[in-house]
């Protein structure tokens, strides 16, 4: 009953030619996960708080201009496909 056996699956360690570096060179991760703070969120009630409060402390001007100036294009451009009459704002 020799013929039977199975046969075993070969080992496969491949690494890359030009890969100089630590870990995986396969890993997926994202550039800019250094920097944000809510890829790993803390728990719990106090851990919410502590960062909304942090966020509060160092928020960017720039980013508050540029959210209102999206919004307010795109309410405009929601008026003009509605045809909505602007001329009721100003006087004739």
């Amino acid at each position: 009953m020799g013929f039977l056996k199975t046969r075993k699956n070969k080992r496969y360690n491949y690494t890359p030619r030009y890969y100089k570096g630590e870990g995986s060179p396969y890993e997926l991760k994202h550039k800019f996960d250094d920097y944000r703070t809510t890829v790993n969120p803390p728990k719990g009630l106090k851990g919410k708080f502590n960062a909304a409060v942090d966020d509060y402390k160092n928020r960017d001007e720039s980013v508050n201009k540029r959210v209102f100036i999206i919004v307010g294009v795109l309410i405009l451009i929601f008026l003009f496909i509605i045809d909505f009459d602007l001329s009721i704002f100003f006087k004739s």
